[in-house]
């Protein structure tokens, strides 16, 4: 769903390899860096679409920011999965309305909450979905070849330590020999490294009870 990390760009020369008229979007929390809008200029110039933009809701933001400020997302892990779905799930349950199947670039090595991933799943966020993930058995590694052997744009950031990519905020370079996903709310522990767009609302409640 977002433009412009890791997998994004190998999905969508993927997609244009095929000839197929397939939609894609991207959700923009309004925290985006700069190198991810660019990456996604840059597909579009080289690939001939356009990405379809979901925004979070204007009144839901402002009412966010007005009670708890612009950084209560590292206050508590409740306050964080607020914002995150306000500015990503939510705009995605949209993006995704009257779909059958959307295409994910997850793979099992980017957390401890993905090493059950398959290719085809049902997405326990939208039970009516088919969520597919042709990318599950990849590792980063495999995903920057493909890259660069079909020359494909791809976001700059990768090029300064980070391996994954979300809100600036959230997101900061790592050192070598750190986990994939040790840039992205690193306050947090891996287990809870999620946003809500692929975890299980089950297991999301549970944590919002026992955090």
């Amino acid at each position: 769903a977002h433009a412009c990390s890791l997998e994004t760009p190998v999905l969508v020369h993927m997609i244009a390899e095929t000839g197929r008229n397939v939609r894609i979007f991207s959700i923009d929390t309004g925290r985006l860096p700069e190198e991810t809008y660019k990456c996604a200029a840059d597909l579009e110039r080289k690939y001939g679409f356009k990405i379809e933009w979901f925004f979070p809701k204007n009144d839901h933001v402002e009412q966010l920011l007005s009670t708890k400020g612009p950084y209560s997302f590292k206050n508590s892990l409740a306050d964080r999965h607020e914002c995150c779905n306000i500015r990503k799930v939510e705009p995605l349950t949209r993006a995704l309305s009257g779909v059958s199947a959307w295409i994910t670039g997850l793979r099992k090595d980017q957390n401890v909450t993905r090493t059950d991933l398959k290719k085809i799943e049902k997405d326990n966020t939208n039970p009516a979905i088919v969520k597919i993930n042709p990318l599950a058995d990849w590792t980063a590694q495999m995903e920057m070849e493909y890259i660069r052997k079909h020359d494909i744009p791809y976001n700059k950031l990768l090029d300064k330590g980070y391996s994954s990519i979300g809100c600036e905020c959230c997101t900061r370079a790592i050192i070598p020999g750190d986990d994939i996903r040790a840039g992205r709310w690193w306050w947090e522990s891996p287990e809870h490294k999620e946003c809500g767009i692929h975890l299980d609302p089950s297991i999301f409640n549970d944590r919002e009870k026992n955090k």
